[in-house]
This record gives C-alpha cells, sequence and structure tokens, in this order.
C-alpha cells in the first residue's frame, strides 16, 4: 500500500487567546505577552481563528488548490510575519493526507524562535542529542532537550519508530530500512526533530559538534535536563494538585517515644557571643571531630534557634490566596518549609542513642529507628564525608516533603528545596559555630542506606543533605 504524502500542520498552544474587537482590531494573548496585531487581514484573523481551534492545513486558508511540502512557510507573507511575531506560542505538526491526525507536533518552550524545518541531505547522518529524554506523558511520548526551545509530542507510531533508533548515527535511506517506514516520512519527521533540536545533523561524516563542544562536555544529561526544569515556572499560576485540601503545614510526627528537649532562653544568650560578621569572616573549614559529648540543652539550643516554628501565619503571596504557612528563623520561598530533620544521636547527653525526629513546633524528638546496625552505618558514612578519625557527636539528616513544595512551585520544587537546604545548612552552621559548636555539611549518602535507616516514605519523603554536629574545639 503507497503510504500518502506528508502535509505541514498548523495550531497554536492551549493557552492562546484570540480576540478581535468589534471595530476589527485583532488581540492575541499567550502565556508570554498580550500582542496586539491591529487591524489584520482576513486571511491572519481566519487562520489565527482556525489554529486556535487545532492543527490545520494553512494552504485551506492561503491557496486551497495548492499542496505545500511539509517544510514550505505558509504563502501569505503577511500571516508569515505574524507567526514569527507569535512563534512562543505556535505549533507546528507533521502529517500525512489520510485524516487521521499528526505523526508529531512540535511544541514551543517559553520564548521559542519559529521553527524551521529543513531538508536533510541523504548522505549525512543524523543522531539523537545525548541530552535527549523521551518519556510518556498524557497517552503520547514526549521526545524534549535541554538544549532545545521545543518539546516534541510523537503521536503516531511511523514517528515513534524514527526517534526509537536514532541512538547511533544512521541516513534517511538506513532509517528508511531499519524502520520500514517510507523514505518521504521519515526524511519529514527527521526534518523536523532537526528543526526542534532533539536530532542532531552531522557535519558529512560520523561527528557531531555537540561531542566535541567543550562547554557541554562538562555537563550530565540528566543535570542538564534538572537545570532547566528547575528554571521553569507553572504557565498558569500554582500547579494543579491531585489531592485534595492544603498540603499539611507539618509532617505527623512518628510513633516512636517522645524526648522533649529544652528551650532555651533568647534573652539570656551571652553578652560575648561573636557577631554575624565575626562569623561569616572566620575559618570555615570543618575541624576534626572531637569525640566529646553534645549536651541535650545543647542540642536543644541549637535546634531552637536554627529551625523551629516560630509562628504560624499567612504564606506568601506566591503560595495563593488564604494559605497558611509557618515562621521559622532560615529563608524558605513562600514560607512553605517543606524540609525535615532527623538528629541520629551518637553521644548526646540525655538523648537516646538513635534516629529521632526533629518536630519544630512541639521541639521534641520521636524515635524512629534504634537498630545499632543502621545508626553505626549512618555515623559511618558521616564520619567519611566528613574526612574525621571519630564519629560525630550526632548527624543532622534534612528530608523535603514534595507535597508541600510541588503544589506551588511545580516543576522548580525540587531545586527550590536545594535552595533551602542551603539556607537552613547556613543558619545551623553559623549558630552552631556562635555557640561554640561545629554544625558542618557533608555529603554522606551514595545510596539509598539514609531513606532506609530514616524509614522514609520514599519517594513522598526523600533525604537531600546531612550536616556533622561535634563539641567543636
Amino acid at each position: 500500500m503507497t503510504t500518502p504524502e506528508t502535509m505541514p500542520l498548523w495550531s497554536l498552544t492551549e493557552d492562546t487567546l484570540v480576540e478581535v474587537s468589534d471595530d476589527g482590531r485583532l488581540v492575541v494573548v499567550t502565556r508570554q505577552a498580550e500582542f496586539e496585531i491591529g487591524e489584520a487581514a482576513p486571511v491572519v484573523v481566519e487562520s489565527l481563528r482556525r489554529m486556535a481551534l487545532g492543527p490545520i492545513s494553512l494552504s485551506n486558508v492561503t491557496s486551497p488548490a495548492r499542496r505545500p511540502a511539509a517544510t514550505d512557510p505558509p504563502e501569505s507573507p503577511v500571516l508569515t510575519r505574524v507567526l514569527d511575531r507569535l512563534s512562543g506560542s505556535v505549533v507546528r505538526s507533521l502529517g500525512l493526507r489520510d485524516g487521521r491526525g499528526p505523526l508529531l507536533s512540535v511544541l514551543p518552550v517559553g520564548l521559542a524562535p519559529p521553527l524551521a524545518p529543513r531538508p536533510v541531505p541523504d548522505h549525512v547522518p543524523v543522531r539523537l542529542s545525548r541530552f535527549a529524554v523521551l518519556r510518556p506523558v498524557g497517552g503520547l511520548l514526549v521526545l524534549e532537550c535541554p538544549r532545545s526551545h521545543f518539546r516534541v509530542q510523537l503521536a503516531r507510531s511511523a514517528a515513534t519508530r524514527v526517534a526509537a533508533v536514532l541512538s547511533t548515527p544512521a541516513s534517511i535511506t538506513d532509517l528508511a530500512g531499519r524502520t520500514g517506514v517510507a523514505r518521504h516520512v521519515v526524511a519529514d519527521v527527521v526534518a523536523y526533530l532537526a528543526a526542534a533540536g532533539v536530532v542532531l545533523v552531522g557535519d558529512g561524516g560520523a561527528r557531531f559538534d555537540e561531542d566535541t563542544d567543550p562547554e557541554l562536555t562538562r555537563w550530565e544529561p540528566h543535570e542538564l535536563l534538572f537545570h532547566v526544569h528547575s528554571r521553569a515556572r507553572p504557565s498558569n499560576g500554582p500547579a494543579e494538585r491531585s489531592e485534595p485540601g492544603e498540603p499539611p503545614l507539618l509532617r505527623r510526627p512518628p510513633a516512636g517515644s517522645r524526648t522533649g528537649l529544652p528551650v532555651p532562653a533568647l534573652g539570656d544568650l551571652p553578652a560575648d557571643e561573636p557577631s554575624l560578621a565575626a562569623l561569616l569572616e572566620s575559618d570555615h573549614r570543618c575541624p576534626p571531630f572531637t569525640g566529646a559529648p553534645v549536651t541535650a540543652a545543647l542540642l536543644g539550643e541549637l535546634l531552637y534557634r536554627s529551625a523551629r516554628v516560630r509562628s504560624v501565619g499567612t504564606a506568601s503571596p506566591v503560595a495563593g490566596p488564604g494559605r497558611l504557612a509557618t515562621q521559622r528563623p532560615y529563608l524558605s520561598i513562600a514560607n512553605l518549609y517543606e524540609l525535615e530533620l532527623y538528629v541520629t544521636a551518637n553521644d548526646c547527653t540525655g538523648v537516646p542513642r538513635a534516629v529521632h525526629h526533629y518536630d519544630p513546633a512541639e521541639h521534641v524528638l520521636t524515635l524512629v529507628n534504634d537498630d545499632p546496625a543502621d545508626v553505626a552505618a549512618l555515623l559511618d558514612m558521616a564520619m567519611v564525608a566528613g574526612a574525621g578519625q571519630r564519629r560525630p557527636a550526632a548527624v543532622i539528616t534534612v528530608t523535603v516533603r514534595m507535597e508541600r513544595v510541588s503544589h506551588v512551585l511545580g516543576p522548580a520544587a525540587y531545586a527550590a528545596a536545594l535552595l533551602h537546604l542551603g539556607a537552613f545548612q547556613q543558619t545551623l552552621y553559623l549558630t552552631a559555630k556562635a555557640m561554640g559548636l561545629s554544625a558542618h555539611p557533608v555529603p554522606a549518602d551514595a545510596s539509598d542506606r539514609v531513606d532506609r535507616a530514616l524509614r522514609l516514605s520514599w519517594p513522598a519523603e526523600v533525604s537531600i543533605g546531612e550536616c556533622v554536629l561535634d563539641a567543636g574545639s
């Protein structure tokens, strides 16, 4: 059976609004901006109106008798100028003349430039970018790359098969033979994928500029993808939540035995305690562990001054109207405070040797795990990470409850949690130094040993950092 010809299809992103006023002025509202087109030509108004309803062939509006190639731009120059201006909201799709919808669609991400598919010569090899990621989203396979301004939806098997075999360099003819997809379809699929930046076009040999670019070779694929997603924000305010109601302000304490910590009198702090300026200008190296115990009073004061809930009030407007939030001593975007603290006590006078959860509202430690092997493993990992010869008096592990932050910050949630981790570690470190203690961040976990020892409900709550606590010199 002969495969139908390909055809270019055009549409607007779902959140784009096309409005025509009574006096004929055209306004297009997108996630980036509001564009006033003015007294637009009828071909522009009609094209945008139809594009807002879904993928269409622009030739049906501009030149009904013409059958444009898949890589052809619109025939109307005035329409081309408008679409270029709206490029961050224009979706380019590739279809077959069979009435069954697109093979693939290329969606802009942010302020994307106009997509310009160009034919790739048959003798030139092509290959997926090493940064490309293929994953299911909403019933479709999505191909994305952090280097690209676009995200590609693979809607039909022909496009999926071509993308799936591009892990190694191949020509258009090779791809057609390996996938069983008609050559002209392969050629146009590759043209769209290359224009979207998820597929690389070789230099005539089997070399690709991405592989030798020194700025790119410094990045691992997962790190660059995380960076790009961590800078993203939900397009229409807080992300939608699948769970009803507001995520709880605080984690429900575990069921173990509780150890109340002494509450310090902050008004009676020593007059000779060093100033913030003096602390910042001092040496920040992690000193050797002394092996001396830390008392429950000192541990309580440290946690009280650096991590307790001071009050409950209205959240920042970033979190949305009417939401509650806690106030604590360290920085948190929108006062979300999604971090939880666990104390693995080794030599803390008045605190059992075990893993405890810290309740910042009640200023209480709750037993989580007193298995000697788990406690020893956590302490030994922290000792090695801190380059020490002795186990520290305690290890403070920081975890994140993603439900508390993801509903507001969406794809930037985990990056924000890491920012909050740094803010907390700095606060803990400076507070400990002012008290004559030593609290230094260390990278303790190389597996899931910490999460298992803390008995976390993974991935609802995951560990993201540790600090070793010592009595100081």
